[in-house]
């Protein structure tokens, strides 16, 4: 029997991120659901993305004459409506029948920058088409098969792609057990990499990770940058001896993540080591950043803790779940209403103004909880 996921498109009616997380998932099927929400191991490290933000605290300023604040900035040569892009994300499929279509053109709506998965659900031609001329960068996982490398950085060249984004993070999939547990295997394919993974549907995670390159090196950077005369993200790095590997490399941008949760349980949350990283990167190149991100103020404390722009996953599958496009593009929206509340009440005109910002340690129990967990087996 074909998988079917939603087939929503039209406005949705939430308060918050977490509200969408559970309405997600009254309509994305129970594997496909666990596979999007779920991370490794004991999900420590993905409850502590959201937890971490309450490490620091945002000190209100008053009488900074400030009014109606400017959430829009530049990143990489492009005008955003607030310092938000779209993460990659494998499959959106999962979440809704028209996949990285109706994704791609809730990002385009809204004015953000769109990040396609080698892993996407939908060919690079449908989604570039679907973006309307808005920017678009291409997340690589790099392949064992040099010729597989040069066949889709090709590819990438030939749709006009700004950027290739190198998964350094996630060369094998992590101890994923709701997935084991659900028995959730791949029910749709894979395009960009179908020719490579013919099979790949009903297959594992595993399976699809194994034609990924785990040995990579200062050498892959330097290959990619040479070969699709593109800039080349590094995206994982999380401490200062990262950096200076990736940055010596060639590497145009840092993008610190911990991909949500589903790599490596135990390690350090997102935010923590976006100050670390920051602080080694010391402007030298863009700091992007992801996991976490669920409000308004997760975004004002990444900016000021040295990100240029923060990357949203999981919010925006479940907005492409319930709304389609439209619900895309309205969880951007949201989150730049929050950002410009928090911007006036912290005494914030520009985003310029929160990269000066400084933030508090919190002297308090930083373990407050709002991400109200979801059993998802």
């Amino acid at each position: 029997m074909a998988f079917t996921s939603s087939n929503a498109e039209g406005p949705v009616d939430f308060f918050n991120t977490f509200d969408l997380e559970k309405m997600a998932q009254d309509v994305v099927p129970k594997g496909a659901f666990g596979y999007i929400a779920s991370g490794a191991g004991d999900t420590f490290t993905m409850h502590e993305n959201i937890r971490s933000f309450n490490h620091k605290l945002i000190v209100p300023h008053t009488l900074m004459d400030v009014e109606d604040p400017d959430t829009s900035t530049v990143f990489a040569g492009e005008s955003l409506p607030a310092p938000m892009i779209m993460a990659p994300v494998a499959a959106h499929k999962l979440a809704n029948n028209q996949g990285e279509v109706a994704s791609a053109k809730g990002v385009a709506d809204y004015g953000s920058l769109y990040t396609i998965s080698s892993y996407s659900s939908v060919d690079l031609p449908e989604v570039t088409k679907a973006l309307h001329g808005a920017p678009e960068w291409f997340q690589f996982y790099y392949s064992k098969d040099d010729g597989i490398n040069r066949h889709i950085m090709d590819r990438v060249k030939e749709q006009g792609i700004k950027a290739i984004v190198l998964t350094a993070d996630a060369m094998v999939g992590g101890n994923r057990e709701t997935d084991a547990r659900n028995g959730f295997t791949f029910p749709i394919p894979l395009p960009i990499v179908q020719e490579y993974l013919p099979d790949s549907v009903g297959k594992s995670m595993d399976y699809v990770y194994k034609s990924a390159k785990q040995k990579l090196s200062p050498k892959d950077v330097e290959y990619i940058a040479q070969y699709s005369g593109l800039p080349v993200y590094v995206k994982g790095p999380q401490s200062k001896e990262d950096v200076e590997r990736a940055l010596s490399a060639g590497a145009a941008g840092i993008w610190v993540t911990n991909h949500g949760g589903r790599q490596l349980d135990g390690g350090p949350a997102s935010f923590d080591s976006l100050q670390e990283v920051a602080k080694a990167v010391d402007h030298r190149v863009p700091v992007i950043f992801d996991s976490g991100i669920r409000r308004g103020q997760h975004v004002f404390k990444a900016i000021a803790s040295g990100a240029d722009v923060v990357a949203l996953g999981r919010p925006a599958i479940y907005g492409l779940a319930l709304g389609g496009s439209v619900g895309v593009k309205q969880v951007f929206e949201k989150l730049q209403a929050e950002l410009k509340l928090v911007m006036q009440l912290a005494g914030t005109q520009t985003v310029e103004d929160i990269k000066h910002f400084e933030l508090r340690d919190n002297p308090y129990d930083p373990s407050f909880d709002t991400s109200n967990d979801l059993k998802l087996v």
